[in-house]
């Protein structure tokens, strides 16, 4: 199918969310239109005040979307456009029943494919903002997984433990649901579409934050994690320190969609973009080997980096063969994650 043209315009659900932000920055730098969607005049604010200050205030529109969740919540925010990039999901660790994360995950997510079917006549790709929490099954021993791959476990534990389920779980199942009915929906529609779909899966996702975010407690989780980490005040146990995951910075995903836009090959894919494996010890030594005081008013965590002289254990990685063959990203790496990270912080005064 045709793919997005320069002055194209690209609708962004939760324009106002961590990843998505940088998406909406990442197509207005490449020469896009965007609209967006916020859930609130005052999200709405903030967004437009940030692009306006950049020099975009021709370029972007902004819409409220008070309620994903309602039928029809899309509609008009689909016409007109050349292509979606759909963003909005919870991703919190206070669910207190499956529904709080699984219903906004599905529904926003068919809802957004229900709309652009009955009214994004214009519409030639659309581009879902999935997790690899929907790939990775948490193994004990080192594994590397790809996107053949998907997490069958937390959505059986949502179904056998109901609201006494983890949290992060529920959130697990809810990007595993969201991205099958989304496969689901193209395979039951696929004579009517005059687009087609693709779709990002990341791990942990760190990098500087440029949404509206007023303290370091504010930050979005993925981020807050790493935050802590870095300006921890008491020793970490040994197991904590060689605790291993996948990570990608939110301006490598936030490109990655765009790409997902732009290349034909990224139609009906499923792609991992992840930067690499990590063990939180080599963050802390990223940090630590930076010039100068890189965090004024919070001294780094230095971990015990002799945990690192022997042989590295990553539990978890990711077979990224297509993204590199798809989207070809230029991957930012953990020293400039983390430099970059922490000056952002430094220079908002945290």
């Amino acid at each position: 199918m045709p793919t997005i043209e320069k002055g194209d315009k690209v609708l962004v659900s939760g324009a106002n969310g961590y990843i998505a932000m940088w998406v909406v920055r990442s197509l207005l730098e490449r020469g896009y239109a965007v609209r967006g969607t916020v859930r609130s005049a005052a999200k709405a604010k903030f967004v437009e005040e940030y692009f306006s200050g950049l020099g975009y205030t021709d370029k972007l529109e902004i819409v409220i979307v008070e309620d994903i969740i309602k039928e029809g919540a899309f509609d008009e925010a689909v016409k007109g456009v050349d292509a979606i990039a759909h963003t909005a999901s919870p991703f919190h660790p206070n669910a207190k029943t499956p529904d709080d994360l699984i219903k906004p995950a599905v529904h926003g997510t068919v809802g957004m494919l229900t709309s652009a079917l009955k009214h994004g006549t214009g519409v030639k790709r659309i581009v879902v903002t999935s997790s690899c929490a929907a790939v990775l099954t948490p193994l004990p021993t080192p594994t590397v997984f790809s996107e053949t791959d998907w997490n069958e476990s937390a959505s059986r534990e949502v179904a056998e433990q109901g609201d006494n389920t983890h949290p992060m779980t529920i959130y697990r199942a809810s990007k595993t649901l969201a991205e099958k009915a989304a496969w689901d929906f193209v395979e039951e529609h696929k004579g009517a579409l005059t687009w087609d779909l693709s779709v990002i899966n990341p791990p942990f996702v760190f990098g500087p934050a440029i949404h509206d975010v007023a303290s370091i407690t504010a930050l979005n989780l993925s981020l807050l994690i790493w935050v802590n980490m870095l300006t921890a005040t008491t020793p970490k146990p040994k197991d904590e320190l060689l605790a291993s995951n996948s990570w990608v910075d939110v301006r490598d995903v936030a490109l990655g969609h765009v790409l997902a836009l732009e290349r034909p090959a990224a139609g009906g894919e499923r792609i991992v973009v992840a930067g690499g494996p990590y063990i939180w010890q080599e963050w802390l030594d990223a940090a630590n080997s930076l010039p100068g005081d890189p965090l004024p008013g919070h001294p780094l965590y230095k971990g015990d980096p002799s945990l690192l002289d022997g042989d590295k254990t990553y539990l978890v990685s990711y077979d990224t063969a297509k993204e590199k063959r798809i989207l070809g990203l230029k991957l930012h790496t953990m020293l400039e994650t983390t430099q970059d990270t922490l000056a952002d912080i430094a220079k908002r005064g945290w």
